[in-house]
């Protein structure tokens, strides 16, 4: 792309009222962004566009915006991807309302990777952060690149897990790239970036977080995913919009069933009705997704030389006698206890934790 096109493409983007759609609708109808730009008024509105775009196609404010932006795109691992791109992520561009600009931080090559997304709760009880994290570690220790949209709550905590296990991972904003949020995340966006994944928006680098913008950006989590994964969601919540854009895309949902008595487990129970695929161990989710999977995926669960294992081979225990044998706080216990539950490798059964044989 030529330096001409290039800033052409960047204030085109800019413009008020032009969203993907419209934005689409005027490359197909320009051989190029400046043909585009500098076409008459008439041309726009003839292509049922409001005046209110072209009117600013030409103001000191877009011009100066692009300008910020080409001046970012020129700092390192900074990209600005074109649907026609090589690097586009592949799933995403197969969608109508695909964004015809992506502005990336990071290593571009991970989004081409094999993707699930992980969403839920912003006020996520400790309990829904232990298995988004347990999930997101085997589930990027199997070779996936875990998307989420780096809030607080499970999003936080699948990024995190993912990190944890070495692995990937994806953050798709709701705002542009230069304004991180919530800022209690700019650590962990940097993680991200520095652990060889990547930071995404549609939107202008400089865009302010909008309550408008973030639902919006949830077709992102979906459509470049194989499948979402939901952890404790009510039934208003933000994550179940992710999971119906999932469905309509032809991605698989899945969903982590909770206690009848906790409302953030309504979400979930209310997808599992509607054919969600109910999980309960990380191969629920491995299962069908075999094909995708890298050679030797779970290479870094438990080994049985884990002091833990070898307690829970030798006889079924309850997590208060397994800590107590093993002199570690029942916090760490039960953590583990839950992340081998999740990889399928134990179970409990009235209080008694044991070894599952497959």
């Amino acid at each position: 792309m030529s330096p001409a096109e290039l800033e052409a493409r960047l204030r085109l983007h800019l413009l008020p009222e032009l969203g993907p759609l419209r934005l689409r609708r005027l490359f197909e109808a320009f051989p190029d962004a400046s043909s585009a730009l500098s076409a008459p008024a008439s041309a726009w509105r003839a292509l049922g566009l409001p005046d209110a775009c072209a009117e600013a196609r030409r103001t000191a404010e877009i011009r100066e915006r692009a300008a910020l932006a080409l001046a970012w795109l020129e700092q390192p691992a900074h990209r600005l991807l074109a649907r026609e791109d090589p690097d586009y992520p592949a799933l995403l561009g197969e969608l109508e309302d695909a964004p015809p600009l992506l502005f990336v931080a990071g290593d571009p090559e991970s989004l081409q990777r094999p993707q699930l997304a992980m969403v839920g709760s912003r006020r996520a009880s400790h309990y829904g952060l232990d298995i988004a994290s347990a999930f997101a570690r085997s589930l990027a220790s199997a070779g996936f690149v875990i998307g989420s949209g780096l809030a607080l709550g499970i999003d936080g905590a699948a990024h995190q897990g993912a990190l944890d296990a070495g692995g990937r991972t994806v953050a798709v904003l709701g705002t542009g790239l230069q304004c991180i949020y919530p800022q209690r995340h700019r650590k962990l966006a940097q993680r991200i970036i520095e652990g060889g994944g990547a930071l995404l928006s549609e939107l202008p680098l400089d865009c302010q977080p909008q309550a408008s913008n973030f639902p919006r950006r949830n077709r992102l989590i979906s459509g470049m995913a194989l499948g979402v994964l939901v952890i404790e969601a009510s039934p208003s919540s933000g994550s179940l919009i992710t999971a119906r854009l999932a469905a309509e895309q032809g991605r698989e949902v899945y969903a982590i069933p909770g206690s009848i008595h906790h409302p953030g487990a309504r979400g979930c129970h209310q997808l599992i009705r509607q054919g969600a695929t109910l999980v309960e161990t990380v191969e629920d989710i491995l299962e069908g997704l075999r094909g995708w999977q890298r050679i030797g995926a779970t290479a870094t669960a438990p080994t049985p030389r884990d002091p833990l294992l070898q307690q829970l081979t030798a006889a079924p225990a309850s997590a208060e006698v397994l800590a107590d044998r093993l002199a570690r706080p029942l916090n760490e216990v039960l953590a583990e206890l839950t992340e081998l539950e999740i990889t399928g490798q134990a179970a409990c059964e009235q209080g008694q934790w044991s070894i599952r044989r497959i």
